[in-house]
């Protein structure tokens, strides 16, 4: 071959490459291409279920397909893998089933190596405490009835001591997006498989910050649901009391779906609860005008990471325009809440889940783990105790934040660190990416990590939302539409495919309300502090008459029904939670009582009325058509 055709490949490589990749890599891709025409395919929930819908693709395609991409990843990834035998026996079983019978059918998902699969190993990160799972965890028995086929077991830092993804045996999952990067732990191999393709979804565990801390790192959607409406059951526990199974997947949409087929009680595991069907409380739900805490600035670490500080104060920027309002809120409770989790006694409850294996076999622990674990030794009754009474201490001053605000938005890290920083200085390291997220089980909420933006360096950067418990679809909600504003891509691809979040409704009635109730009358307070939510304004049908009541304080007027007479008059309808109605009406004085009300839009609800006797000595202000104009008419000089 002469020069000039070494000249002519060179030029032609250098065409096909898309960025700094070396030759073998083009090559590899190109290879993967023509061994695979789905090799570009989206592995999004509802892009893969719109192929099985159109017939484009059947489960058996998607799971070779998904075979393929790991066995030319990374292999530290992954510590098992299901056999392609097993998995195409679940496809064939499963194409005979309507795609519309099942949420997530032919949904290829990774699990933990902390969460149990029937038929392969367990290791929880460590090689002599490996066992075979005769069945499945829970909540992946919950992912099969629906359609998913768990593909195989994903690397974790060790017994799930860690935020890293460094402390493994099994080696380190490479970041998805520059292999010099931690990955973030402890689920590094779930968030990594996910970010690349792999799988459309993946399931962690999330005690201090698990489930959190590598979907920032790998650019996707974390959700730590609230503890215990994801059962454990089946789960290799870290700390028992605090453990929660947590949701990988590349946008919000899709962590919902997963979310929904995953809650449900579960009665082997005794710290299971139950999530409302429907929330009684409109805080629960989405809505604009709803507040965002902030913390004061003192009280933001980011490590000396300028960069994250920055994309910080760009995502405030981003949720204020979606329409919530900032509010700056004090975070001191809660960040004394997370130094308790490895500075108190509950390090003791990891000592107790290996508490074997650390006696009899400690050479088999990592050495970080290890030194963290052994510590658990240490506390005795009377320290658990004073932790438990400064925790709860720390609960109830935490809990008047929610009095402010709707739900929290933080950093999700505080700062990206490299495998070598991290080996340098492994357990205070590990500590800062906890400063962010320590706390949130400890203090009972949910929280989602949700993509913003990148680094001038290219490495992803998201913040946090968190709430009370049982808020979970509000933070999915905001995420949602938080990450379509931020338009990034999906994990480490290319895509850009965001499914919007279903509405939600909460278990409420509707109020009608003509006086003293109404927004910024005197007595509206009685419907928000209950959790009422204004709903719309409007007039009655023109059949009331209003007047003014003698002798009340504050002032009230007294709406009755009159059909020859009556005329329009102005009212609000509120959202009151169907719980707290009792308490409403034990507040109602006579002669107000409530009764139907005709609204002008041709709906009807309950609402104020008044006895017709007690209008006989009254003002008729039904001229005014509106309590609020009569008040400003009355206080006007004559």
């Amino acid at each position: 071959m002469q020069a000039s055709d070494f000249q002519c490949l060179a030029f032609y490589f250098g065409k096909i490459r898309h960025s700094t990749n070396s030759i073998c890599e083009n090559l590899r891709n190109l290879r993967a291409e023509k061994l695979s025409p789905m090799s570009t395919l989206s592995f999004d929930i509802q892009t893969l279920r719109e192929g099985y819908l159109a017939n484009t693709f059947t489960i058996s395609d998607i799971i070779r397909e998904a075979l393929r991409r790991i066995e030319t990843g990374d292999s530290k990834i992954w510590i098992s893998i299901d056999s392609e035998e097993r998995l195409l026996a679940q496809a064939s079983a499963l194409e005979k089933r309507d795609p519309k019978d099942l949420p997530l059918y032919g949904i290829p998902f990774a699990v933990k190596d902390n969460i149990d699969v029937a038929n392969l190993p367990t290791t929880a990160g460590c090689p002599d405490y490996r066992y075979f799972a005769q069945n499945d965890a829970t909540v992946v028995a919950h992912l099969r009835a629906a359609g998913a086929i768990p593909i195989g077991k994903t690397n974790l830092d060790q017994f799930a001591t860690g935020l890293v993804g460094t402390r493994s045996p099994y080696g380190t999952a490479r970041n998805a997006f520059d292999p010099d990067y931690i990955p973030g732990g402890s689920s590094s191999g779930s968030a990594v498989s996910v970010a690349l393709g792999q799988v459309s979804f993946s399931l962690g565990t999330d005690t201090a910050g698990s489930g959190r801390v590598p979907a920032c790192f790998n650019n996707l959607v974390g959700l730590k649901p609230t503890r215990g409406i994801l059962s454990a059951s089946g789960v290799v526990p870290a700390c028992k009391s605090l453990d929660c199974v947590s949701i990988f997947s590349l946008n919000a949409g899709d962590g919902q779906i997963v979310l929904r087929a995953t809650a449900h009680p579960d009665q082997q595991d005794p710290y299971s609860r139950p999530t409302p069907a429907q929330p009684d409380s409109p805080r629960a739900i989405a809505r604009p005008g709803m507040s965002f805490g902030v913390p004061h600035p003192e009280q933001l670490a980011f490590f000396g990471n300028a960069d994250y500080q920055d994309l910080y104060l760009k995502s405030l920027d981003c949720i204020e325009t979606l329409g919530y309002q900032r509010r700056l809120v004090d975070i001191s409770p809660f960040l004394d809440a997370a130094r308790l989790l490895y500075e108190g006694p509950w390090v003791a409850e990891r000592y107790w889940a290996i508490r074997e294996l650390i006696e009899n076999a400690p050479d088999a622990l990592h050495p970080t783990t290890k030194a963290i674990i052994e510590k658990g030794i240490d506390p005795t009754a009377v320290d658990a105790f004073n932790a438990a009474y400064k925790l709860q201490a720390l609960r109830a001053k935490s809990e008047t934040v929610w009095d402010e605000i709707d739900f929290l938005a933080l950093p999700t890290a505080g700062t990206h660190y490299t495998i070598a920083q991290v080996e340098e200085d492994p357990i205070q390291l590990n500590s800062n990416l906890g400063y962010y997220t320590n706390f949130m089980n400890l203090l009972d909420l949910c929280a989602v990590a949700t993509p913003t933006g990148f680094t001038p360096n290219g490495m992803p950067f998201g913040i946090t939302l968190a709430a009370p418990a049982f808020h979970d679809n509000k933070l999915l909600s905001v995420a949602d539409q938080l990450q379509q504003a931020s338009d990034l891509p999906l994990g480490a691809t290319q895509h850009r495919r965001f499914s919007d979040i279903q509405p939600q409704s909460y278990d409420s009635l509707s109020i009608v309300v003509c006086g003293a109730h109404m927004s910024g009358l005197p007595l509206n307070h009685q419907l928000t502090e209950l959790g009422a939510v204004f709903n719309r304004s409007l007039q009655t049908s023109p059949n009331y008459r209003l007047f003014a009541l003698p002798n009340t304080t504050p002032p009230k007027p007294g709406m009755i029904r009159d059909e020859e007479t009556g005329t329009t008059i102005e009212v609000e309808v509120w959202d009151l939670p169907r719980s707290q109605w009792a308490n409403f009406i034990q507040q109602i004085p006579s002669p107000l009582g409530l009764g139907t009300i005709e609204l002008s839009d041709g709906t009807q609800a309950k609402g104020f009325l008044c006895e017709p006797w007690a209008t006989k000595d009254a003002k008729d202000v039904s001229p005014h058509h509106s309590w609020r104009a009569y008040l400003q008419a009355a206080s006007q000089p004559q």
